[in-house]
Protein backbone atom coordinates (compact mmCIF):
# COMPACT_ATOMS: atom_id res chain seq x y z
CA UNK A 1 0.00 0.00 0.00
CA UNK A 2 1.47 3.38 -1.01
CA UNK A 3 2.04 6.22 1.43
CA UNK A 4 -0.71 8.25 -0.30
CA UNK A 5 -3.20 5.37 -0.04
CA UNK A 6 -2.34 4.81 3.62
CA UNK A 7 -2.86 8.50 4.40
CA UNK A 8 -6.22 8.52 2.59
CA UNK A 9 -7.39 5.42 4.48
CA UNK A 10 -6.43 7.02 7.80
CA UNK A 11 -8.16 10.32 7.05
CA UNK A 12 -11.34 8.61 5.88
CA UNK A 13 -11.58 6.84 9.23
CA UNK A 14 -13.39 8.49 12.11
CA UNK A 15 -10.13 8.60 14.07
CA UNK A 16 -8.31 10.22 11.18
CA UNK A 17 -10.90 12.92 10.67
CA UNK A 18 -11.02 13.55 14.39
CA UNK A 19 -7.25 14.05 14.41
CA UNK A 20 -7.47 16.29 11.34
CA UNK A 21 -10.16 18.48 12.88
CA UNK A 22 -8.47 18.52 16.27
CA UNK A 23 -5.30 19.90 14.73
CA UNK A 24 -7.35 22.88 13.55
CA UNK A 25 -9.09 23.49 16.87
CA UNK A 26 -7.10 26.61 17.72
CA UNK A 27 -7.45 28.09 14.25
CA UNK A 28 -9.23 31.40 13.77
CA UNK A 29 -12.85 31.05 12.65
CA UNK A 30 -13.37 30.87 8.93
CA UNK A 31 -14.58 34.08 7.29
CA UNK A 32 -18.33 34.30 6.95
CA UNK A 33 -18.14 34.27 3.16
CA UNK A 34 -16.46 30.85 3.03
CA UNK A 35 -18.94 28.26 1.80
CA UNK A 36 -19.38 24.94 3.57
CA UNK A 37 -21.61 22.09 2.50
CA UNK A 38 -23.49 22.46 5.77
CA UNK A 39 -24.71 25.67 7.36
CA UNK A 40 -22.97 25.92 10.72
CA UNK A 41 -24.85 28.44 12.83
CA UNK A 42 -25.37 29.68 16.38
CA UNK A 43 -28.30 29.07 18.70
CA UNK A 44 -28.39 32.46 20.39
CA UNK A 45 -29.25 30.77 23.69
CA UNK A 46 -25.50 30.20 23.84
CA UNK A 47 -25.18 33.98 24.37
CA UNK A 48 -28.09 34.34 26.78
CA UNK A 49 -26.12 36.45 29.27
CA UNK A 50 -25.59 39.18 26.68
CA UNK A 51 -27.80 41.82 25.11
CA UNK A 52 -28.97 41.41 21.52
CA UNK A 53 -26.45 44.02 20.39
CA UNK A 54 -23.54 42.23 22.03
CA UNK A 55 -24.78 38.80 20.94
CA UNK A 56 -24.84 39.98 17.32
CA UNK A 57 -21.26 41.23 17.61
CA UNK A 58 -20.16 37.91 19.11
CA UNK A 59 -21.87 35.88 16.37
CA UNK A 60 -20.03 37.93 13.74
CA UNK A 61 -16.77 37.20 15.57
CA UNK A 62 -17.52 33.48 15.24
CA UNK A 63 -17.42 33.81 11.47
CA UNK A 64 -20.88 32.47 10.66
CA UNK A 65 -23.88 34.38 9.31
CA UNK A 66 -26.46 31.85 10.56
CA UNK A 67 -28.41 32.32 13.79
CA UNK A 68 -31.39 30.78 15.55
CA UNK A 69 -32.80 33.51 17.79
CA UNK A 70 -33.85 32.71 21.35
CA UNK A 71 -36.51 34.83 23.04
CA UNK A 72 -33.91 36.35 25.37
CA UNK A 73 -32.82 38.30 22.29
CA UNK A 74 -36.32 38.59 20.81
CA UNK A 75 -38.94 38.67 23.59
CA UNK A 76 -42.35 37.18 22.87
CA UNK A 77 -43.87 40.28 24.46
CA UNK A 78 -42.31 42.55 21.80
CA UNK A 79 -44.54 44.93 19.90
CA UNK A 80 -44.60 44.85 16.11
CA UNK A 81 -42.41 47.95 16.11
CA UNK A 82 -39.88 46.29 18.42
CA UNK A 83 -39.81 43.16 16.28
CA UNK A 84 -39.22 45.22 13.13
CA UNK A 85 -36.36 47.06 14.86
CA UNK A 86 -34.84 43.76 15.99
CA UNK A 87 -35.03 42.46 12.42
CA UNK A 88 -33.15 45.53 11.22
CA UNK A 89 -30.44 44.86 13.81
CA UNK A 90 -29.83 41.37 12.42
CA UNK A 91 -30.11 42.48 8.79
CA UNK A 92 -27.70 45.37 9.30
CA UNK A 93 -25.16 42.92 10.71
CA UNK A 94 -25.72 40.72 7.63
CA UNK A 95 -26.78 37.80 9.76
CA UNK A 96 -29.15 35.23 8.33
CA UNK A 97 -31.91 34.27 10.75
CA UNK A 98 -32.62 30.57 10.19
CA UNK A 99 -35.20 30.18 12.95
CA UNK A 100 -36.29 31.00 16.46
CA UNK A 101 -36.94 29.15 19.68
CA UNK A 102 -37.36 26.82 21.21
CA UNK A 103 -40.91 28.05 21.79
CA UNK A 104 -43.01 26.36 24.46
CA UNK A 105 -46.31 25.36 22.85
CA UNK A 106 -47.83 23.10 25.48
CA UNK A 107 -51.05 25.04 25.97
CA UNK A 108 -53.81 23.47 23.87
CA UNK A 109 -55.39 26.78 22.94
CA UNK A 110 -55.73 28.49 19.56
CA UNK A 111 -55.20 32.00 20.90
CA UNK A 112 -52.00 31.06 22.70
CA UNK A 113 -50.54 29.25 19.69
CA UNK A 114 -51.57 31.97 17.25
CA UNK A 115 -49.66 34.64 19.15
CA UNK A 116 -46.40 32.78 18.53
CA UNK A 117 -47.12 32.44 14.82
CA UNK A 118 -47.95 36.15 14.67
CA UNK A 119 -44.67 36.88 16.43
CA UNK A 120 -42.82 34.68 13.92
CA UNK A 121 -44.53 36.24 10.91
CA UNK A 122 -44.01 39.81 12.11
CA UNK A 123 -40.29 39.30 12.72
CA UNK A 124 -39.84 37.08 9.67
CA UNK A 125 -38.81 33.78 11.24
CA UNK A 126 -38.51 31.14 8.51
CA UNK A 127 -38.94 28.36 11.08
CA UNK A 128 -39.83 27.87 14.74
CA UNK A 129 -38.15 25.30 16.95
CA UNK A 130 -40.87 24.25 19.38
CA UNK A 131 -41.51 22.30 22.58
CA UNK A 132 -45.11 21.05 22.26
CA UNK A 133 -47.01 17.99 23.48
CA UNK A 134 -48.55 15.16 21.50
CA UNK A 135 -51.93 16.77 22.21
CA UNK A 136 -51.01 20.25 20.92
CA UNK A 137 -49.19 19.14 17.77
CA UNK A 138 -52.33 18.59 15.63
CA UNK A 139 -53.53 22.08 16.61
CA UNK A 140 -50.09 23.51 15.78
CA UNK A 141 -50.19 21.79 12.39
CA UNK A 142 -53.26 23.85 11.48
CA UNK A 143 -51.32 27.05 12.07
CA UNK A 144 -48.35 25.75 10.11
CA UNK A 145 -50.68 25.40 7.13
CA UNK A 146 -52.27 28.81 7.70
CA UNK A 147 -49.05 30.78 8.18
CA UNK A 148 -46.71 28.64 6.04
CA UNK A 149 -44.13 28.68 8.83
CA UNK A 150 -42.49 25.28 9.46
CA UNK A 151 -41.99 24.00 12.99
CA UNK A 152 -39.29 21.66 14.30
CA UNK A 153 -40.02 19.73 17.49
CA UNK A 154 -37.03 19.80 19.82
CA UNK A 155 -36.32 16.67 21.85
CA UNK A 156 -35.01 17.37 25.36
CA UNK A 157 -33.65 14.06 26.58
CA UNK A 158 -34.52 11.90 29.55
CA UNK A 159 -36.07 14.76 31.53
CA UNK A 160 -38.60 15.46 28.77
CA UNK A 161 -41.82 13.56 29.45
CA UNK A 162 -43.18 14.46 26.01
CA UNK A 163 -40.35 14.03 23.51
CA UNK A 164 -37.14 12.62 25.00
CA UNK A 165 -35.76 11.26 21.70
CA UNK A 166 -36.22 12.01 17.99
CA UNK A 167 -38.16 8.77 17.58
CA UNK A 168 -40.82 10.01 20.00
CA UNK A 169 -41.31 12.96 17.65
CA UNK A 170 -41.25 10.87 14.49
CA UNK A 171 -44.04 8.59 15.73
CA UNK A 172 -46.40 11.56 15.79
CA UNK A 173 -45.27 13.80 12.92
CA UNK A 174 -44.55 11.16 10.26
CA UNK A 175 -48.02 11.56 8.70
CA UNK A 176 -48.39 15.29 9.28
CA UNK A 177 -47.75 18.17 6.90
CA UNK A 178 -44.09 17.99 5.75
CA UNK A 179 -43.51 21.40 7.36
CA UNK A 180 -43.91 19.74 10.77
CA UNK A 181 -40.59 18.12 11.59
CA UNK A 182 -37.75 17.71 14.05
CA UNK A 183 -34.97 19.68 15.64
CA UNK A 184 -32.58 16.97 16.79
CA UNK A 185 -30.49 17.97 19.78
CA UNK A 186 -27.55 15.60 19.53
CA UNK A 187 -26.62 15.80 23.22
CA UNK A 188 -30.12 15.15 24.54
CA UNK A 189 -30.57 12.39 21.96
CA UNK A 190 -27.42 10.56 23.02
CA UNK A 191 -28.44 10.70 26.69
CA UNK A 192 -31.53 8.62 25.90
CA UNK A 193 -29.28 5.82 24.62
CA UNK A 194 -30.29 6.54 21.02
CA UNK A 195 -27.85 6.14 18.13
CA UNK A 196 -27.63 9.78 17.03
CA UNK A 197 -26.36 9.10 13.52
CA UNK A 198 -29.08 6.51 12.86
CA UNK A 199 -31.75 8.85 14.24
CA UNK A 200 -30.63 11.57 11.82
CA UNK A 201 -30.81 9.09 8.93
CA UNK A 202 -34.24 7.86 10.00
CA UNK A 203 -35.58 11.42 10.36
CA UNK A 204 -34.71 12.07 6.71
CA UNK A 205 -36.63 15.02 5.25
CA UNK A 206 -38.42 15.54 8.59
CA UNK A 207 -35.15 16.87 9.99
CA UNK A 208 -35.58 20.63 9.73
CA UNK A 209 -33.10 21.90 12.31
CA UNK A 210 -30.19 20.71 14.48
CA UNK A 211 -28.72 21.67 17.84
CA UNK A 212 -25.06 20.68 18.06
CA UNK A 213 -23.06 20.12 21.24
CA UNK A 214 -20.74 17.52 22.76
CA UNK A 215 -20.59 15.54 26.02
CA UNK A 216 -17.75 13.87 27.91
CA UNK A 217 -20.23 11.38 29.39
CA UNK A 218 -23.22 10.19 27.36
CA UNK A 219 -25.37 9.87 30.47
CA UNK A 220 -24.47 13.17 32.11
CA UNK A 221 -26.15 16.38 30.99
CA UNK A 222 -23.64 18.40 32.98
CA UNK A 223 -20.66 16.96 31.13
CA UNK A 224 -21.06 19.24 28.11
CA UNK A 225 -17.78 20.36 26.57
CA UNK A 226 -16.40 21.96 23.43
CA UNK A 227 -17.42 20.09 20.28
CA UNK A 228 -14.75 17.54 19.49
CA UNK A 229 -13.54 17.14 23.07
CA UNK A 230 -16.29 14.73 24.07
CA UNK A 231 -17.50 11.31 23.00
CA UNK A 232 -20.36 12.16 20.63
CA UNK A 233 -19.76 10.87 17.05
CA UNK A 234 -19.34 14.34 15.54
CA UNK A 235 -17.61 13.05 12.40
CA UNK A 236 -20.38 10.53 11.79
CA UNK A 237 -23.07 13.15 12.43
CA UNK A 238 -21.63 15.62 9.92
CA UNK A 239 -20.93 12.89 7.39
CA UNK A 240 -24.53 11.63 7.61
CA UNK A 241 -25.89 15.16 7.18
CA UNK A 242 -23.75 15.58 4.07
CA UNK A 243 -24.81 12.18 2.75
CA UNK A 244 -28.51 13.07 3.00
CA UNK A 245 -27.89 16.57 1.61
CA UNK A 246 -29.39 18.18 4.69
CA UNK A 247 -30.59 21.70 3.90
CA UNK A 248 -31.24 23.00 7.41
CA UNK A 249 -28.84 24.64 9.82
CA UNK A 250 -26.53 22.96 12.33
CA UNK A 251 -26.70 25.38 15.25
CA UNK A 252 -24.13 25.25 18.02
CA UNK A 253 -25.92 25.34 21.37
CA UNK A 254 -23.10 26.01 23.82
CA UNK A 255 -24.60 25.90 27.28
CA UNK A 256 -21.45 26.09 29.41
CA UNK A 257 -19.26 29.04 30.44
CA UNK A 258 -22.23 31.33 29.92
CA UNK A 259 -20.34 34.42 31.14
CA UNK A 260 -17.48 33.90 28.69
CA UNK A 261 -18.52 31.46 25.96
CA UNK A 262 -16.60 32.75 22.94
CA UNK A 263 -13.38 30.79 23.40
CA UNK A 264 -15.19 27.46 23.64
CA UNK A 265 -17.52 28.36 20.80
CA UNK A 266 -14.58 29.26 18.56
CA UNK A 267 -12.94 25.94 19.37
CA UNK A 268 -16.18 24.12 18.58
CA UNK A 269 -16.54 25.85 15.20
CA UNK A 270 -12.89 25.22 14.35
CA UNK A 271 -13.36 21.52 15.04
CA UNK A 272 -16.55 21.21 12.97
CA UNK A 273 -15.00 23.17 10.10
CA UNK A 274 -11.97 20.93 10.32
CA UNK A 275 -14.15 17.85 9.96
CA UNK A 276 -15.95 19.33 6.97
CA UNK A 277 -12.67 20.36 5.35
CA UNK A 278 -11.36 16.83 5.92
CA UNK A 279 -14.44 15.23 4.40
CA UNK A 280 -14.30 17.53 1.40
CA UNK A 281 -10.55 17.16 0.88
CA UNK A 282 -10.80 13.39 0.87
CA UNK A 283 -13.76 13.42 -1.49
CA UNK A 284 -16.28 11.93 0.90
CA UNK A 285 -19.74 11.93 -0.70
CA UNK A 286 -22.16 14.63 0.36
Amino acid sequence: MSQTTTRRHFLLSSAGLTAWAGSLRAAAPAPAEKTYELKLGVASYSLREFSRKLAIQMIKELGTPYVNVKDVHLPYTSTAEELHKARKDFDKARLIVVGGGSVDMKKDDDEDIRRYFEYARTFGLPLMVIAPTAKTLPRIEKFVKEYNIPVAVHNHGTEDKHFPSPYDVLKIVRDMDPRVGLCIDVGHTARTGTDVVQAIADAGPRLLDMHMKDLRDLKDKESQCEVGKGVLPIVGILQQLKKMKYQGSVNLEYEIHSDAPLTGMKESFAYMRGVLDGLRTMGVAG
